[in-house]
């Protein structure tokens, strides 16, 4: 009875297994490094790039669902004010969330 939706779900063609560039954007005008950390990226900062109106960005590629992140401005935590929501991580911290789909 599940064996089709077990397939698909195994399926390389399933929006699980899908990937997507996102754009990530922080405003951060007296920083000296802004990094985005995130469930899709293990929670490993990945350096952002400046631009010269004081914005950082970077794009990553995301796989289909919902998902957690924040930036660490000069090694600070912050929520994304952009972001679709903030939910609470497993140790309780507030984090951002997107929808990738």
């Amino acid at each position: 009875m599940n064996t089709i939706l077990n397939y698909a779900e195994s399926s390389p063609y399933s929006a699980k297994n899908t990937h997507k560039p996102v754009s990530f954007f922080c405003r951060a005008p007296g920083a000296k490094a802004v990094e985005l950390v995130g469930d899709f990226n293990h929670w490993r900062p990945f350096p952002m790039e400046k631009s010269v109106d004081s914005w950082w960005h970077t794009q990553v590629e995301v796989c289909h669902g919902h998902h957690q992140y924040r930036f660490l401005v000069d090694g600070a935590p912050t929520l994304d004010p952009n972001a679709t929501g903030t939910v609470r991580d497993e140790r309780g911290e507030r984090v951002s969330l997107i929808a990738v789909s």
